[in-house]
């Protein structure tokens, strides 16, 4: 007998300190009746989460054939193509087709490239500006998701992205006006899917860092297990885990998730430091001044190395926050400088709010990027050693769990740089997890959590920045 929606307690993830944050269950087999299809795989890392709800990968696609490699050594049934996806979007669809029996996907999964949305990318122009919008051609990848979709009608589309997937203008590639990678995904596939718009902060969810990110998941018009969400104003996505607000359970922070890792400790001084026993564990080495930079920075603090008030020569001594230069001797402070041809100091323009910073051992980490093996990047500097982050803390603080597999052979491994690159653009599997239950049990009518209401503030605040009204009956009677 079907349970009401309402009647099921939400799904309750404990998290007691284990030595392994990222060993995250589930109560689904590996094995799955849910042929599934993967755009924009990266690694395969976010897929992960879902295949342990009981999707199956059978076609997956990636521009990279370094990652797909990746990507099949953890989705052993799925089939890769490599390429630009403008090109190869048809062979996705005659592989899929060729494999599965026609039977439609139960899942399509797409997280298109976001670096020419991101504020992190200094030529992308302002928000508003369509000819800029319209220069980097990452930003129309969604007609390949289009076009697939259209082909192989799947049960259930999810798309995720950074926030301003939602109102970064672009021009319509049809007609020339203003438009965005959102509203032309949810405009070409209206008369067959509902839309559930999502946008939340992943740290509600256990992983310990803010991340905030967008998710689109339409669902077919006609499913069995839709009617339930729209009788009850449900949404297939989870409740938080870890919002104190709603459950009553802080976020995890950096510190107790590195605590539970206790992992050999680094320093970036010389290559021998620099290295743990652990294939991922070690990280690079920095030149005299950066790390006497950042030794300057004190110890858990969650400052940068902008506030040091040291001088090599002087120690400490009283600067303003604005000058390069020990007003004693004249030498570089321990700050962000860069000598001019002159000889002359001055400090580096950036982001001075968050580069050269210490992480904040007592909160989430900011968001895991492909950057963070730099240390000018937003907060890339390990709370308490100097040096970055290893590629084994950031799979960690992304979720990514121990068994994921990285090389086929000891023989084979993977550069460090591309690893890290995979790390930055993954979609936590911890989250992928949870929401491939809230979708399953939509599927199946068989739930074992209850979802979140379509009133729920994420639901609410991805409507707004799409700019629907907020007004949800309005929404889903359309």
């Amino acid at each position: 007998m079907k349970k009401e929606l309402n009647s099921i307690p939400h799904l309750k993830i404990e998290y007691n300190g284990a030595r392994n944050l990222a060993d995250f269950s589930s109560s689904k087999s590996m094995t799955t009746h849910h042929p599934s299809v993967s755009l924009f795989s990266n690694c395969g890392a976010g897929d992960y989460g879902y295949r342990k709800a009981g999707f199956s990968f059978v076609v997956m696609a990636e521009l990279l054939q370094k990652r797909m490699r990746v990507a099949e050594l953890n989705h052993i049934d799925a089939e890769g193509v490599v390429g630009d996806l403008r090109e190869t979007w048809p062979l996705v669809v005659e592989k899929y087709r060729a494999k599965s029996g026609g039977i439609a996907p139960s899942l399509l999964s797409a997280c298109p490239p976001c670096q020419g949305l991101s504020t992190a990318n200094n030529r992308r122009g302002k928000e508003n500006d369509i000819e800029a919008g319209g220069r980097d051609h990452r930003n129309l990848l969604v007609l390949p998701i289009i076009e697939v979709t259209k082909q192989l009608m799947p049960k259930v589309v999810v798309v995720e992205n950074v926030t301003a997937f939602l109102t970064r203008k672009i021009p319509n590639p049809t007609s020339g006006t203003a438009t965005t990678a959102a509203h032309l995904l949810c405009d070409a596939l209206h008369a067959e899917y509902v839309l559930y718009p999502f946008l939340c902060n992943l740290a509600d969810y256990g992983v310990p860092q803010r991340r905030r990110r967008i998710f689109l998941t339409f669902v077919r018009r006609g499913l069995p297990g839709l009617k339930s969400f729209l009788v009850q104003r449900r949404a297939p996505y989870p409740r938080p885990t870890h919002s104190p607000q709603e459950c009553g359970r802080m976020p995890i922070s950096v510190g107790a998730c590195f605590k539970s890792l206790n992992l050999p400790e680094l320093d970036a001084r010389t290559d021998e430091s620099a290295r743990g026993e652990h294939p991922l564990h070690l990280v690079p080495t920095w030149n005299a001044h950066h790390y006497a930079m950042v030794d300057a920075i004190p110890k858990g603090s969650g400052l940068s190395a902008w506030d040091n008030n040291v001088c090599a020569s002087c120690g400490a001594v009283e600067a303003e926050s604005t000058t390069a230069v020990c007003p004693d001797c004249g030498d570089r402070l321990l700050r962000p400088v860069v000598q001019e041809a002159d000889g002359s100091y001055r400090l580096i323009k950036g982001f001075r709010a968050s580069s050269y910073r210490r992480i904040d051992p007592t909160m989430p980490a900011p968001a895991v990027t492909t950057a963070n093996g730099t240390i000018g990047s937003s907060s890339t500097i390990h709370p308490t050693e100097n040096r970055v982050l290893s590629n084994l803390e950031c799979c960690h603080l992304q979720t990514i769990p121990n068994e994921f597999r990285w090389w086929k052979l000891d023989t084979e491994k993977l550069e460090q740089h591309s690893i890290r690159k995979m790390i930055g653009e993954a979609v936590p599997p911890r989250f992928t997890e949870f929401h491939g239950n809230a979708i399953m049990g939509m599927l199946e009518e068989n739930w074992n959590l209850s979802p979140i209401s379509i009133f729920d503030q994420r639901c609410e605040r991805a409507r707004i920045k799409l700019g629907l009204p907020r007004n949800s009956n309005e929404i889903l009677d359309n």
